[in-house]
């Protein structure tokens, strides 16, 4: 059976007719078809659906898939706008803090005056530098050898919607906790280095879920499965909730923040809490959706809770 297939924009105007198709043709392959014809429509900047604001079809459907009419099959097709990868984002905005903050640390004069460089360094501050470095050192090791991308890209705007967020959140962290004035926490050592260990187990927890996740995905698949505990005792919280890395990585900065006593690190811990519950919600809302059997006693990121 041969299928002839009209693209549309969003706005119902005609864009491309594509003919002689066996309805084989999977998503991806048409969308080489298009590029092909519309060379600024690169494969990355294609979404394609079934209706102009439906949802965007996944690359290894094929025509027959979505039931389409042979003779007069249509689809819709939205520019996604300039593109870029998402390790490229990921190596970008982590960067950014880890170079960023130890800058504050050796405490230039253009920043807190002359003599501001010979003051005295609180175990606190060292302590906060090295976890902070270590922290944005992992993610950048986690973004070239762990993580598994489902998608190859990302739009342009998000690099500087980012790398804005994290750089910008390094440089009013690393102002206070690094300021020759900064005093240490109300409970002295005991604090500091509650604080600490809470944020290296949290920080061990967080790469305990990122591996398992990355096992749950064949390499160069979009497979996707109910992420269970593997016998790391980390890996446990998957018994409670859907998204224990982002449990894990508020859990850090809440170390983090006990630590150093600080109130721009309290809002950075807050603002990652919150985006991260979204993004925790829309997850939970998808495996549920997607596996019937999913365990009903999970929740998003907080056990009991959210």
């Amino acid at each position: 059976m041969s299928f002839r297939l009209e693209i549309f924009d969003g706005k119902g105007k005609s864009v491309l007719l594509l003919e002689n198709l066996n309805g084989k043709e999977t998503i991806l392959a048409i969308k080489k078809r298009i590029a092909q014809k519309k060379l600024h429509l690169t494969v990355e900047r294609q979404s394609l659906r079934t209706e102009a604001k439906g949802k965007n079809i996944p690359n290894e459907k094929t025509l027959e898939d979505l039931g389409l009419s042979a003779s007069n099959a249509q689809l819709f097709i939205k520019d996604l706008g300039p593109q870029i990868a998402w390790k490229t984002v990921f190596l970008l905005e982590y960067a950014g803090p880890l170079f960023i903050y130890p800058l504050f640390y050796c405490r230039p004069s253009i920043l807190y005056g002359s003599g501001a460089g010979t003051a005295e360094v609180k175990p606190a501050v060292y302590l906060a530098l090295l976890a902070w470095s270590f922290h944005y050192a992992k993610r950048i090791f986690e973004t070239l050898f762990i993580h598994r991308f489902s998608n190859s890209t990302m739009p342009l705007f998000n690099l500087f919607k980012n790398c804005g967020y994290y750089w910008g959140f390094a440089a009013f962290i690393a102002y206070f906790v690094n300021h020759p004035k900064y005093s240490d926490p109300i409970l002295g050592s005991a604090q500091v280095y509650l604080g600490l260990g809470l944020f290296c187990i949290a920080e061990f927890g967080n790469l305990s879920i990122h591996i398992l996740q990355r096992n749950l995905r064949p390499e160069g698949t979009r497979e996707r499965k109910i992420p269970r505990p593997d016998g790391n005792p980390m890996s446990l919280l998957f018994d409670y909730v859907s998204c224990p890395n982002y449990t894990y990585e508020v859990l850090s900065w809440v170390g983090f923040t006990i630590m150093t006593q600080s109130l721009p690190t309290a809002v950075f811990t807050a603002a990652g809490f919150a985006q991260m519950t979204l993004w925790a919600l829309g997850k939970h809302k998808n495996y549920k959706k997607e596996f019937p059997d999913y365990p009903k006693q999970r929740k998003a990121i907080l056990p009991f809770v959210i």
